[in-house]
């Protein structure tokens, strides 16, 4: 089929519109029927939902419905999802489940109904629907972005089952990367219909706290209760909130008549959608999208019939889970898309026969899934084959995927580490498949699926073939076992590293099981799905025997031999998967053995066909947890506790400059004498956040004319930039030009910008050479994003040789000696420690290192720039931390006064420090075109782009030294520390310099060194520049300090908790940049007092006896724990950068208006800068409105950043509203105290008197500000402390504990965190709310970063990924973030109460940065129980780097058994061997 541009014109020959009469006699529609929100789709909207177009894009782009968000495009973070509502016309009722917009078809929602954020409730009215009014009060929304998706998500579970084990089971298709999700859980849970409440209960069911017999009743559960409310009803001190205590209140609301909100799903239901639409459907695009045809078959004959009509020119799509991708991301085209009509039920059913299960091709693999739980339980004759088939399935992809993917697509794309195909190959399962000739005669053949894979990405499926049904053998009664096996870099919605599914039948032979047949098969170890058949055949024969699997696996691992450069990588880890699931099988079958036995000895028909059974084979009883695997177990109840000081006011900085911080001065009284300060209040926005009406960048109505554009970026680097064809671009249809570096030039512009150095181009110039994949060259604007997109994909780059090999990792650049020297520092100080004879020295030298980090914000980069007053002026909206930057270098790359460029930023969806810098070169592409064209521009980066090009967190790698003194009482006191960081800043500088500068700043740690020397320098790579992430380095150099202190401890002979605990800083030290810690200079020192708090809260020494025990009863679990203090400086280290202004309105109606310099998101800074207002001005919260923060408002801002802007913000809020209130204490003085502000405003505009301020905070000079290059001054005292004549860094420190204990599985390195405890010193608090909710969110994005986060790049290590310095890890699929089952089970915390800071507004501490390395606790804990994994396996007590992240490889490789010893060449290297990284 040839699609031909018709010239002139946007519209494309289409070859099919000659068939349409055709199929229209054969009773074909070709309009579809569409419902969104309870309304149907016009037929002039509906007509233009195109073949290839999304769900979501018709949403938003047609129905201009933008609640439901673009997050990935790829189905991988929830942002896009809907509801899909259908009737079922055998069952007579309708099924709700949810779906990811942005891979489902429009098409494919014919006669179906969605519903959308929109489509639940609104704000408008005060109409939320119960799920949006729980996660508004339970701040389950920060940035807001994946809000929506998640509350969708949610109503589509509450439509099916609203019990909280079916919420747990299936909440896990969104991702969140704000909140910690630990208050999304207690906002679902809340409205869950169980009793399942965290509630104490006795045996008799009863909650504890509501027994009538509670004072005589002696059970233990009832005592501990009563100690437990003494305990809370004693200690006014502190509020506390548990996750049980919020359901319970809320419930008390919402659960006591639920239905009517439960049945909105059924209510909104079209009655017409009730008799399902019978005739098929074909919808032809003419439109310049050449998007093709889409057919819609409603019997099987029809079908085959198209497919035999159009061979090899038809796609089949179900789910579109697969075909999206190839869309989307291979940019692949099909003239035909075949969507089957549920009405097809051969290919939608699933029974059970008499010798088989079938299971239609397209049945969606959740309604297999749920058929499986139904007959899992043992009364079926599948249900051997039911059990792994449902365990595999739960942790296939997410929730929004199985409903609507299937298995026939599954097969049907080969996917080489799928989970599904593996596990019916090795049930022998057989497929059906059918074809017709041209008079539509169906015929059908078999094949085996274990025969069925060809090769990579081929089957045995010819064009005009199609998989109709599935069919499993019926196993037998007993001694048939199946289990299935999976291990992937997440366990929720992740693809699998390894996949297998093992078969197995035995039957007794004397004494012991003969193994009589087994099949296995994998995923992730070829090209394709294998069979082991060299193993399988060692094992037939075979008695059933740990020695037996042993020699298998030997056997195993010479059959599946990778090289160190397979493709994908992880080589030895995917071997040692093998293995470990090998072995593990042995342990499974024997303890499904056991269980076979005792139902053998139960049934009368069976006992009497066997007897004299053998028992099973023996089991020490360390290892049975063996058979435990994360695939089989329940998921986790995610709870927490948090506790915060009643809400109050205090004075705190502002004390000292105004006298007007008291009751007797204020404008007007308390509301209710309450303090608005203090209080809990929910997110400003939270509402809107919930109802999609939050207005994103991207969501901003278009205005007419409006052109989108897409980057032009090179696919190589270290070669010249040689030329760039725009020829074939520019017949792209609805492309209306490109432009490049030669139209700056024509607009007199500069195509240069840095953050710091003057080192980066807008639009690479012709001649220069590549400093980094995907380097921009240019920008195509056309009609859609569409057009834009292929016309940047025509646009032809020439290319030089490739000068040199490119420089990727920091090793690389050590080697090269490739450095930003320039910005190479030195940190040293010298305090000698006083030592004895008796005293030993120990030392110990190393290297640590810990990767990157991608800042995965929900919102990519954004920008609609709008040209006004004839090209004059320009208003560039965006979503960006820095509006003065972003308007500086608009203005210059366009040639234009910044006074005439307005940048406008509302809220963002996460920024994380990643759009601090990094957000520029977009907006000014946009800025460029919109500027040239005359018309409005929008540019939104895909996610994939915007991971390419926009940078992350700094890997680092650290060389140190250190010594310790072992005192004769045994105590141990560090010596010195000397360290070289090293960080890869990438192609260019951006903020490396300062990055590295706060990473020396923190590589003390908490603890006192006498003798102290740290030089770093940043890198110089190909790697796209990388720029700040929340912590800016502080993290690296905290994590540097935290390792080398392990290293000692071990090196002593001292445990790491004890070895911190004996070394904190005390009040008076000083740090190595001369600061003294204490109250007159830094604040009160309380890590000391925090480490002893928590320490008796978590009942440390219990835990630590607890977890011995449990690892000395368990040889394949393993626990760890680990203790963690951090400090983190306040300030930025520029002085100049801590400044901040506001203006303040005060209206005649008592209302306040505020804009600040500060940008909002998520972290709820203008929620604060509210309450700092309203308390001010003694007026209630909701009459404080916070608008967007704009360039021509308040002027000159420094980025949202180093967690100051409510130190700066709220100060220069706080600044403008004493100036209003100064003018108006005449107009108070002279009316009735009980005066209104209204009123007193009132009269003062009568009165003439300005009711507007513009207030500016700039921090004390003598408390910020850093030089590196000062000279010690000889006038400089000698008792001063060292480097104190460079500034004072910080303004003061905020500091944190946290205690977490995790489980590791030895044989497949998962793991699950059990507990984490934070207990965070914020000053008073002006909303714990909030800053609980910084923490959590700082917390989990932390544990990310430690654990599983993982960027790579091809280098050296993955020379499988070309071109070398391209990232791999662009999305949601191959890069992993912390998902909901993630968190803590237990995830509780506290703020310290009782804390003042003179230093910040309201005596309050800054949150947003701090707690983020307390999630490496995680980390720690982690390396605890590896270590207890290296001595139970014999390894020595030899220090070992565990590298950051924790990966589930790096954990399995650490833990060091003869599995990992025989997937070596040399199994000596197993000890210190090290997985391949892109550090």
């Amino acid at each position: 089929m040839k699609l031909k541009p018709i010239r002139g014109t946007l519209t494309y020959e289409n070859e099919d519109v000659d068939l349409i009469s055709s199929f229209k006699q054969k009773g074909y529609r070709t309009t579809p029927a569409l419902y969104v929100n309870g309304s149907k789709v016009p037929d002039h909207l509906a007509s233009q939902a195109r073949a290839d177009q999304t769900l979501l894009s018709f949403l938003r782009e047609v129905m201009l419905l933008t609640g439901t968000k673009l997050g990935c495009s790829e189905g991988g973070c929830g942002a896009c999802t809907v509801t899909i509502s259908k009737y079922d016309t055998e069952k007579k009722e309708i099924i709700h489940y949810s779906a990811n917009a942005c891979l489902m078809p429009v098409l494919a929602t014919d006669g179906c109904h969605v519903t959308t954020v929109e489509g639940v409730g609104s704000v408008k009215g005060g109409n939320l629907h119960p799920i949006q009014k729980a996660m508004v009060d339970m701040h389950g929304s920060q940035c807001g972005f994946c809000t929506p998706g998640i509350i969708v998500a949610m109503y589509s579970l509450f439509a099916n089952n609203p019990s909280q084990k079916y919420i747990e089971e299936h909440l896990d298709g969104n991702l969140c990367r704000c909140t910690g999700y630990r208050p999304i859980w207690d906002a679902a849970k809340s409205l869950c219909q169980d009793d399942d409440d965290g509630i104490t209960r006795g045996p008799c069911g009863v909650a504890c706290r509501e027994c009538p017999e509670r004072e005589v009743c002696d059970m233990e559960c009832n005592v501990e209760d009563k100690k437990s409310a003494a305990e809370e009803k004693k200690d006014d001190s502190v509020c506390c909130s548990s996750s049980s205590d919020k359901m319970k209140d809320f419930q008390e609301s919402y659960l006591k008549d639920p239905k009517a909100w439960l049945d909105q799903p059924n209510s909104m239901f079209p009655e017409e959608l009730k008799t399902p639409l019978s005739s098929p459907l074909m919808v032809v695009d003419r439109s310049f999208h050449a998007a093709g045809t889409w057919f819609k078959p409603t019997t099987l004959q029809d079908l085959l019939l198209i497919l035999n009509q159009f061979k090899g020119e038809c796609k089949i799509v179900i789910g579109n889970t697969e075909v999206g991708i190839e869309t989307k991301f291979k940019h692949s085209v099909f003239p035909r898309l075949v969507s089957p009509s549920t009405s097809i039920t051969s290919i939608f059913s699933i029974e059970s026969g008499e010798n088989s299960l079938r299971i239609g091709s397209c049945t969606p693999l959740s309604t297999i899934q749920h058929y499986c739980s139904e007959i899992m339980d043992g009364s079926s004759d599948y249900s051997r084959i039911a059990k792994p088939i449902h365990d595999m399935l739960r942790w296939f992809a997410s929730t929004q995927i199985r409903n609507v993917a299937c298995l026939g697509g599954n097969l049907a794309t080969a996917s080489p580490i799928s989970d599904m195909n593996p596990m019916l190959a090795s049930m022998g399962a057989t497929l059906i498949i059918a074809s017709c000739d041209e008079n539509g005669v169906i015929s059908r053949r078999n094949v085996k699926v274990s025969e069925f894979f060809l090769s990579y990405r081929t089957v045995d499926l010819q064009p005009h073939e199609f998989i109709e049904g599935i069919e499993i053998p019926k196993p037998d009664e007993v001694f048939e076992y199946i289990v299935p096996f999976k291990q992937a870099r997440r366990r929720e919605d992740d693809i699998s590293i390894v996949t297998s599914g093992m078969r197995l039948k035995l039957a007794p032979n004397g004494t012991s099981y003969e193994i009589t047949d087994c099949s296995i098969a994998f995923g992730g170890l070829a090209p394709k799905t294998i069979m082991a058949n060299e193993t399988q055949s060692y094992l037939i024969g075979k008695s059933l025997a740990l020695e037996t699997f042993v020699e298998a696996r030997k056997v195993l691992l010479k059959e599946i031999r990778l090289p160190s450069d397979v493709p994908g990588g992880q080589a030895q880890y995917r071997m040692t998967l093998a293995g470990s699931f090998l072995q593990t099988m042995f342990y499974k079958v024997t303890d499904l053995l056991g269980e076979d036995l005792m139902t053998i000895a139960e049934d009368n028909v069976l006992s009497s066909q066997f007897s004299n059974l053998p028992s099973p084979p023996s089991v020490n009883e360390d290892e049975k947890s063996a058979a435990e695997t994360f695939v089989e177990q329940e998921k986790p109840s995610i709870s927490g506790e948090q506790k915060f000081p009643p809400p109050k006011s205090y004075n705190g900085l502002e004390s000292k400059k105004y006298d007007i911080f008291n009751e007797k001065k204020s404008v007007t009284k308390k509301i209710d004498g309450k303090d608005v300060v203090g209080q809990p209040a929910t997110h400003a926005s939270g509402a809107l956040h919930c109802t999609g009406e939050a207005v994103y960048t991207d969501d901003i109505p278009l205005p007419p004319n409006s052109l989108h554009a897409t980057l032009i970026t090179a696919a190589i680097c270290n070669a010249e930039f040689l030329s760039i064809d725009t020829k074939l671009a520019l017949e792209t249809p609805g492309v209306h030009a490109i432009y490049t570096h030669e139209d700056i030039e024509r607009l007199g512009g500069n195509n240069i910008w840095g953050a710091i150095q003057h080192d980066e181009y807008i639009f690479l110039p012709v001649g220069a050479t590549i400093s980094t994949v995907g380097q921009v060259v240019g920008v195509c604007v056309a009609d859609s994003l569409e057009a834009s997109e292929a016309g940047a994909r025509a646009t032809k780059i020439e290319y030089g040789d490739v000068k040199e090999t490119p420089i990727v990792s920091i090793e690389d650049a050590i080697n090269a000696n490739s450095f930003f020297e320039f910005s190479r520092h030195v940190l040293e100080k010298s305090s000698p420690l006083l030592t004895s004879e008796e005293d030993e020295l120990v030392e110990v030298e190393g290297s640590f290192r810990c990767g990157g980090q991608e800042h995965f914000y929900l919102e990519t980069n954004s920008t609609l720039a709008v040209p006004s007053d004839g090209g004059r002026d320009l208003t560039v909206y965006c979503s960006t931390q820095a509006v003065t930057k972003t308007q500086k270098y608009c203005a210059s790359v366009t040639n234009m006064p910044a006074s005439r460029v307005v940048v406008r930023m509302k809220r963002m969806g996460g920024g994380f420090g990643g759009k601090e810098t990094r957000t520029v070169f977009s907006s000014c592409a946009a800025a460029v075109a919109a500027k040239i064209s005359s018309r409005p521009v929008r540019l939104t980066l895909s996610r994939a782009t915007d991971m390419a090009l926009t940078g992350g967190r700094h890997a680092f790698l650290a060389k140190y030294k250190a010594s310790a003194i072992v005192k004769s009482d045994k105590s141990v006191k560090l010596n010195a520390f000397d360290v070289q960081l090293f960080s890869n800043g990438g192609s260019a500088f951006d903020l490396s310099g300062p990055v590295m500068d706060r990473a020396l700043f923190h590589v003390d740690g908490p603890y006192y060194w006498p003798t102290f020397r740290a030089e770093g320098v940043p890198c110089k790579t190909v790697q796209p520049p990388h720029t700040a992430y929340r912590g800016f380095g502080g993290p690296q150099g905290l994590a540097t300090c935290e390792h080398v202190m392990d290293h000692l401890a071990n090196a002593c002979g001292i445990s790491g908790y004890e070895l911190r605990r004996q070394n904190l800083y005390s009040d008076g030290d000083v740090t190595p940049f001369g600061q003294i810690l204490g109250e007159e200079y830094t604040g009160k020192w309380n890590i000391p007092k925090m480490f002893q708090k928590l320490m008796e809260e978590v009942k440390y020494d219990e835990r630590v006896k607890e977890v011995a025990e449990f690892n000395s009863r368990h040889k394949y679990k393993k626990r760890g724990l680990s203790f963690l203090p951090t400090k983190f400086g306040i300030a930025f280290t520029a002085k100049f950068m801590n400044q901040g202004g506001a203006l303040v309105h005060l209206y005649t109606d008592g209302t306040v208006l505020v804009s600040h310099g500060g940008t909002e998101m998520g972290q709820g800074l203008s929620t604060k800068v509210c309450q700092i207002a309203a308390q001010a001005f003694s007026i209630p919260l909701e009459d404080v409105y916070v608008n967007d923060t704009s360039s021509d408002k308040v002027a000159n801002t420094q980025p949202t950043a180093a967690s100051m802007s409510t130190d700066m913000y709220g100060m220069a809020t706080l600044d403008a509203c004493q100036q209003i209130l100064e003018r108006l204490k005449p107009i108070r003085e002279a009316l009735p105290e009980d005066a209104t502000l209204q009123q007193i405003a009132e009269k003062a505009f009568f009165e003439r008197v300005d009711l507007s301020a513009h207030g500016y905070f700039a921090l004390d000079n003598s408390r910020c500000g850093f030089d590196w290059t000062i000279e010690k001054p000889e006038s400089f005292p000698d008792d001063a402390p060292q480097n104190s004549w460079k500034g004072h860094p910080f303004n003061y420190f905020t500091q944190g504990c946290a205690f977490s204990e995790v489980e590791i599985n030895v044989l497949t390195g998962d793991h699950k965190t059990i507990r984490s405890d934070v207990l965070v010193d914020v000053g008073r608090t002006i909303n714990p709310a909030l800053d609980i909710g910084q923490i959590e969110g700082a917390f989990i994005q932390g544990m990310g970063w430690s654990t599983m986060e993982e960027v790579v790049y091809g280098d050296d290590d993955h020379t499988w990924i070309r071109p070398r310095g391209r990232v791999f890890t662009t999305g949601p699929g191959t890069y992993k973030i912390p998902a909901f089952n993630d968190v803590p089970e237990s995830f509780n915390v506290s703020l310290m109460e009782n804390v003042d800071n003179p230093f910040a507004v309201h005596s309050s501490k800054a949150i947003g940065e701090p707690p983020f390395f307390l999630g490496a606790s995680v980390f720690y804990a982690i390396k605890d129980a590896v270590k207890n994994a290296r001595e139970s396996n014999g390894v020595d007590n030899t220090y070992f780097e565990m590298r950051m992240p924790a990966t589930s490889e790096r954990i399995r490789m650490a833990c060091v058994d003869d599995i990992v010893q025989d997937t070596m060449e040399n199994p000596e290297d197993a000890i210190f061997f090290q997985p391949l990284s892109s550090v």
